[in-house]
């Protein structure tokens, strides 16, 4: 999706039947529309998941284990500059799809293989899940609170850092192919995503031995730096160093005794004495509602934010004046509101120029693009090849 953000025409090659999983994820989905497109009136409504991850794509169904469906595919392979699959490890080659096969056909391919665990290794042929990996890689260690159970990320984080790691890299070897005329294969996979994505954690670990442990919200080597409850919500509010503190106490809570106190005046004091710390704070906070304490903490320099649902952040201020939703007409689902491409070019956000395809919306076209004809396409779809 952000490669067809940048202009790029992405093909997305489903299932004949069903599809894209993600299709199938509801509810919710969005309500079809009276005047819907007659030929759709077999699928299902568009699901909130899929329509959230597709825009800008175009859809073609092949049945690529038959012997015509390949050919369509390596027709596809031989007009593109990328191809990226996320089947297990080996799946594709057995299926005359694998890297040497395509680079036969266009050697100057981008072949980006998005898999569990890579393509070598014990693990190299099991399915990779995002909220597997998360526990087998150990975000969800370190994820929840001391006394809880381990828990998941609210988003499947580990996918989509998986599919930033593979944008970039798409991008790199675009620009290799252009420098040396050859091809190149990406393995890209979740195991590594998440072990790169634990940062400062599997630093500690990996240079000094320490083992992580979950925080909560809190900061394992800051003090006061979480989420702490007022009347009627909550504040994330981090004082990263003691004049931080010190405004904290003196301006905010109005008990500049904490300051000078030897068990809070420094950070390492501070997170010896976390318990009773928290205990201060949290019981300030919740003499007043949120609104309260936001008005104090404004302008102040101590950072802070509200805990705000998702109603209250798509109302925010910020997300209003960058325009960051984009409504669009999708021919099944009406007038539609997604999430605008989050990066701006000199000022500018590239535009949302498709609606995401419903299932098989554009299989013709491509068809055409690809040089059969209207009687082939029609063999094709009555042998169930398309």
């Amino acid at each position: 999706m952000l490669l067809a953000d940048l202009g790029a025409d992405v093909i997305k090659v489903e299932e004949i039947s069903r599809g894209d999983d993600t299709r199938s994820w509801s509810p919710p989905s969005a309500p079809v529309v009276k005047d819907a497109p007659r030929e759709t009136s077999h699928l299902p409504p568009e699901s909130a998941y899929f329509l959230a991850v597709n825009r800008n794509k175009r859809s073609i169904t092949v049945d690529f284990k038959r012997a015509d469906g390949l050919e369509i595919l390596h027709k596809l392979v031989k007009s593109s500059d990328v191809l990226v699959e996320n089947f297990v490890s080996g799946k594709l080659a057995s299926l005359g799809l694998g890297w040497e096969d395509c680079q036969k056909i266009n050697p100057r391919l981008v072949y980006a293989s998005i898999t569990g665990y890579g393509q070598t290794g014990p693990y190299r042929d099991a399915a990779g899940y995002d909220v597997v990996i998360e526990a087998e890689a150990g975000l969800m260690h370190i994820t929840g609170e001391a006394d809880r159970a381990p828990s998941k990320v609210g988003v499947a984080v580990t996918d989509i850092m998986t599919g930033l790691y593979a944008h970039g890299a798409i991008m790199a070897g675009l620009r290799s192919v252009n420098q040396t005329g050859q091809g190149v294969w990406i393995d890209c996979n979740l195991f590594e995503t998440q072990l790169a994505g634990l940062a400062n954690i599997a630093s500690n670990y990996l240079i000094a031995g320490q083992e992580a442990s979950r925080h909560g919200t809190a900061h394992p080597s800051i003090v006061p730096y979480q989420v702490f409850p007022c009347q009627d919500g909550f504040l994330m509010i981090g004082a990263g160093n003691d004049k931080q503190f010190r405004l904290l106490a003196t301006t905010i809570l109005q008990k500049s005794e904490l300051a000078d106190d030897v068990r809070f005046s420094t950070n390492a004091a501070r997170v010896t004495n976390r318990e009773a710390l928290v205990d201060i704070i949290s019981t300030a906070l919740k003499r007043h509602d949120r609104d309260y304490w936001i008005e104090r903490l404004t302008g102040v320099g101590i950072p802070f934010g509200p805990i705000n649902n998702i109603g209250q952040t798509f109302a925010h201020p910020q997300a209003i004046a960058r325009e960051s939703t984009v409504e669009i007409d999708h021919p099944r689902a009406g007038k539609v509101r997604m999430v605008a491409p989050p990066v701006t070019y000199n000022g500018k956000r590239m535009p949302v120029r498709r609606a995401p395809p419903w299932l098989s919306q554009h299989t013709t076209e491509i068809l055409q693009e690809l040089g059969y004809s209207i009687n082939e396409i029609a063999r094709l779809r009555a042998s169930k090849v398309v």
